[in-house]
């Protein structure tokens, strides 16, 4: 039945090779089992409903990957897009969690009929490769402001907007460990880095008596809470048009990018580099996003940790069924995710800030006309608090860096329509 459904003898893979590259990826990305619930919890989200909701989406996102696509990529509620789902859609615009898991499920909505229809391609192409690498490593500082915030590292400072905080009190010092921790555990090449880092902060916590230890497992918590609460309605709200746009042009890019890195990895694309099945893993992971936001979780996307899976010889849909099988497992693990303190999540985020701005190392300097909307799309994405910002900025000066250069043959349509919505957006819609 195996090797009917999944091929593996094609793929020149056995079972037991994909069981072990299912843990591995598993392994790899289980620390949004804890990460999750602590980030949208700040929205007074039930944080014991969102780790069901984690768990399911994360099961029914790589399940569908496995069995549509064959793909040994494994999905979940996506990093970035919870944080700003959490610090700018609800706590900074003000909208409530039930109006911003409408957004995510317009969002998928769209992503959904841009697979089945093709137009994903089209976007794609319009968007140029420096303002994609902007846009990530601009996410990935953005967490790491949010990750410094929580660990008490950053504080506020009237004076100053932030400054340094009290280093000599336990949630800074044991961030600063976990963070050390997690680089010297992948510079050795261990799987599940950043896992083993949260758990360790948090087991040393507890053990210290400055964290509360809630127990290790029971029945899973009631999804009731967060279950079918969006507020698709409330979504359809002018001022939430950048928000969508934000929610799908990031699960569109995070997306590509993971499916090509992964398959290449895999030996999956074929010699120009494309990818069989892309509209079926389209499909696969616009559709756990749908389900994903009807559980009460922020928009589930493929992970780029599934790389860990490939590397130990993961090459079918079976790899994705094993981890998500291992995420319906740990629906029992819930009090210990209830145990992890937020200053052990803030070295998982900022070591998610490293990876996502390592990126920039790609770009162009030399061009100013290039370096300049790359570096406002980064910087504008944490000192606004909004990812809907930085995109709005980037793209409206790479269109004008570009246009008042003479070099307006480097735009296309789409660029262009978008930064003059963006102009509108900013200049005569809520920010």
């Amino acid at each position: 039945m195996l090797e009917k459904l999944f091929k593996l003898k094609a793929h020149r893979t056995n079972v037991r090779t994909e069981i072990v590259a299912g843990l591995t990826t598993f392994l790899a990305m289980a620390y949004i089992l804890f990460v999750n619930p602590s980030i949208l919890g700040a929205t007074g989200m039930d944080k014991g409903s969102v780790f069901v909701a984690t768990c399911l989406a994360a099961a029914i996102g790589s399940a569908l990957m496995g069995f549509i696509a064959n793909y040994p990529i494994a999905l979940a509620p996506g990093m970035g897009l919870n944080a700003f789902f959490t610090y700018t859609v609800v706590l900074h615009m003000g909208y409530t969690w039930q109006i911003a898991l409408g957004a995510v499920f317009l969002s998928a909505c769209i992503f959904f009929a841009l697979s089945i229809f093709k137009i994903r391609e089209w976007i794609i192409r319009s968007i140029p490769l420096p303002l994609r690498s902007a846009i990530a490593a601009g996410i990935g500082l953005f967490l790491a402001l949010i990750a410094l915030e929580n660990a008490g590292i950053v504080v506020a400072n009237p004076a100053t907007l932030v400054g340094l905080g009290d280093l000599t009190k336990p949630g800074p010092l044991f961030a600063m460990l976990g963070f050390i921790l997690i680089v010297v555990l992948e510079a050795r090449k261990i799987t599940g880095a950043v896992l083993i880092g949260v758990l360790a902060v948090t087991v040393l916590a507890i053990a210290l008596g400055y964290s509360p230890f809630g127990g290790v497992m029971s029945m899973p918590p009631s999804i009731a809470p967060t279950f079918m609460q969006l507020d698709i309605k409330g979504a359809f709200n002018v001022s939430l048009i950048s928000v969508v746009f934000a929610f799908l042009f990031v699960d569109v890019f995070d997306n590509s990018g993971t499916l090509i890195g992964v398959t290449k990895r895999a030996g999956l694309a074929d010699e120009d580099g494309n990818i069989p099945k892309m509209g079926r893993a389209l499909v696969a992971d616009s559709a756990a996003a749908l389900f994903g936001s009807l559980l009460g979780t922020s928009t589930t996307t493929s992970y780029i940790e599934s790389a860990a899976g490939v590397s130990a010889g993961g090459r079918t849909g079976l790899t994705a069924i094993v981890v998500a099988i291992l995420f319906l497992l740990s629906l029992f693990f819930a009090p210990l995710a209830g145990s992890v303190p937020a200053f052990a999540t803030a070295p998982a985020l900022l070591f998610i800030a490293v990876l996502m701005t390592s990126g920039l190392a790609e770009i162009d300097w030399k061009d100013i006309t290039v370096a300049a909307p790359v570096t406002v799309t980064a910087l504008t994405m944490p000192f606004t608090y909004s990812i809907a910002n930085g995109i709005a900025f980037g793209f409206i000066t790479w269109t004008l860096a570009k246009l008042l250069t003479g070099r307006a043959r480097e735009l296309n349509a789409a660029l262009v329509v978008l930064s003059i919505l963006f102009v509108i957006k900013l200049g005569w819609l809520s920010a």
